[in-house]
């Protein structure tokens, strides 16, 4: 799932030994997971105004590598645009392994049911991921083409129809600590895109050309995982002062890209 949020954990399941013996491997797996976490935040800033956001997705994954399915969150402030108040992601690709670790390409299309128009957009991306010892490694690149939903906006007519495109780079590293069920976990991204505001008050990169980055504890308990993560990014007040009041949580006024420390507890099945 390319929407980076605290939420997001590895979903295992869990087989008997005595069934992995006898059944035959199915052509076709479905696997999914559903959380709820204290605050959404997509690539550091937040999407639901710094309040509690209900999540989940299903994912079909055939034999052969190629995968399908959808995830959802509800939104609210900044992240909003009209509507359902929630975004609905579709996503598909193609996993195999190389060189030792995993590669996955794909392409996300996000959308905002009954939001207003120009807001969905596709994302292509490619992520590759392996183990170093006991840490588990994965490095991605997503780019969202030029196109509508990401253009600057402005009163101007001359504003209207314009497109833009946007690129992260993003890294992540979890690692089990020994003799507990903690597994210790870390994020770094890089967003460049869009420097103003998107056709409906928002951007996918709000400043342009920002960091953020994530540390975090996840707990495992059977299919249950709690987390508590600190993240942040590098926006400053200064640079997000001509997106204002939208860049803003609407009950005071504060940041929505400030660190803040989230908590989360998600079940996989």
């Amino acid at each position: 799932m390319l929407r980076y949020c605290v939420a997001t954990t590895l979903c295992l399941l869990a087989v008997p030994a005595a069934a992995q013996d006898t059944a035959p491997p199915k052509p076709v797996t479905v696997t999914g997971n559903v959380a709820v976490v204290s605050d959404y935040r997509f690539r550091g800033v937040s999407q639901s105004d710094e309040e509690i956001a209900v999540q989940g997705g299903v994912t079909l994954t055939h034999e052969s590598g190629f995968y399908g399915g959808f995830w959802g969150s509800n939104l609210a402030g900044w992240g909003t645009f009209g509507g359902a108040n929630l975004e609905l992601d579709v996503i598909g690709g193609y996993k195999r392994p190389l060189a030792g670790g995993t590669v996955d390409v794909g392409l996300t299309w996000y959308m905002y049911p009954g939001g207003a128009a120009n807001t969905d957009f596709g994302e292509p991306y490619v992520k590759y991921s392996g183990t170093v010892g006991p840490a588990t490694l994965l490095a991605g690149v997503a780019y969202a083409p030029k196109q509508r939903a990401l253009g600057n906006f402005s009163a101007t007519p001359q504003s209207r129809g314009q497109s833009q495109d946007n690129l992260y780079l993003w890294g992540d590293a979890a690692v089990g600590i020994p003799t507990t069920k903690l597994t210790a976990k870390a994020h770094i991204g890089h967003s460049n895109g869009n420097p103003g505001l998107g056709p409906n008050g928002t951007s996918v990169a709000p400043t342009g050309d920002y960091w953020d980055w994530l540390l975090g504890l996840d707990y495992v308990i059977g299919p249950v995982t709690l987390g508590a993560a600190y993240v942040d990014t590098d926006i400053s007040r200064s640079e997000a002062a001509y997106l204002q009041p939208n860049f803003s949580r609407t009950k005071n006024g504060e940041s929505i890209a400030n660190g803040k420390v989230l908590f989360s507890i998600s079940a996989a099945f």
